[in-house]
């Protein structure tokens, strides 16, 4: 897939996640097999650039791959001005939030709740666009609702605009994360553009991915809350696209030594302090069978670095031995 002046090295994007896709999470994704991944989004209030959150998001070095930044907000100007500026901090994509259905988002109208303004979509797609030299991108939902999917609509504003690529999820802002992705508006909206469509939604397997790529026609997939734990999720989607069969699960070995790298990249990004409150998350995420139970609630009592670590050595161990 090509975004710009960019060739991916294959169609499977990281979504960009709040929390999750900071530097370590995305490197990794990386590494196992993903062409792109998109970075935490980054409000485009100034106001807030110099606290501790975003200043770690706006930190490129060290990034590998195409780095693409999102940034969110509903203002065209203030848009125009943070894609500036994380261009100039290193972003070579700009991506544009449209998709984020979070209350605290929504609430200042930016995030998916644009959805219901289309006019002001244009006014931020044009500005923004006009204001840097780098490719942007737009990721949105269906629509605002179930009864109102205006997704082909914002669509064609976006390719009007000159966005380079569309990234879609399957749900509506109301929808949240529940229930089903649909894929029957991605589908709508790839026929009726020319720019690359993206689909994104509940993709959390080879086979799922290969599904959603068939059914809607899209470019590319995103996958969000399949890669979480997951990193290698990538690997084994770009092996069944290619073959059409399946990976062998990942060993036990090597997912030590991922938790492992993930952990010690954890306390690097952030701290002591906060890395390990941060790997508390992820290391639920890798290990989240009920059998496995009692090692997250042991690993989150932990209060320092060494403890976590020693505590994911020690699992494994038993774990490759047993």
């Amino acid at each position: 897939m090509q975004i710009g002046p960019y060739q991916l090295s294959n169609q499977l994007i990281v979504a960009p996640m709040a929390g999750v896709t900071d530097r370590a999470f995305r490197n990794l994704c990386l590494r196992y097999g993903a062409g792109l991944a998109v970075s935490e989004m980054l409000s485009s209030n100034p106001d807030v650039w110099d606290t501790d959150k975003s200043r770690q998001r706006m930190m490129h070095s060290g990034e590998e791959g195409i780095r693409s930044v999102q940034i969110a907000g509903a203002d065209p100007d203030l848009m125009a001005n943070a894609a500036q500026f994380n261009v100039e901090q290193g972003a070579h994509i700009i991506d544009i939030n449209m998709g984020c259905p979070a209350k605290k988002v929504n609430k200042k109208l930016a995030g998916s709740a644009l959805m219901q303004d289309p006019q002001l979509v244009k006014e931020i797609l044009q500005a923004v666009v006009s204001a840097v030299d780098v490719p942007v991108t737009l990721k949105i939902r269906t629509g605002w609702q179930p009864e109102h999917r205006n997704g082909v609509e914002i669509a064609h504003i976006a390719e009007d605009c000159g966005i380079a690529s569309l990234a879609v999820h399957g749900r509506t802002r109301q929808c949240m994360y529940k229930g089903f992705a649909e894929y029957d508006t991605i589908k709508a909206i790839k026929q009726n553009v020319s720019i690359p469509v993206v689909a994104n939604g509940d993709i959390d397997s080879p086979e799922k991915a290969k599904f959603v790529l068939d059914y809607t026609g899209a470019d590319a997939l995103m996958v969000g809350r399949g890669a979480q734990g997951r990193p290698w999720i990538f690997r084994e989607i770009h092996h069944y696209l290619e073959t059409g069969k399946k990976l062998p699960p990942v060993e036990a070995s090597e997912q030590r030594e991922i938790m492992l790298e993930h952990l010690n990249k954890l306390y690097e990004l952030y701290g002591e302090y906060k890395g390990v409150r941060f790997a508390r998350k992820h290391m639920g995420w890798y290990l989240n069978q009920e059998e496995q139970r009692q090692f997250r609630a042991d690993f989150n009592r932990l209060e320092t670095a060494e403890q976590q670590y020693s505590l994911v050595e020690c699992y494994f161990d038993e774990l490759v031995n047993f």
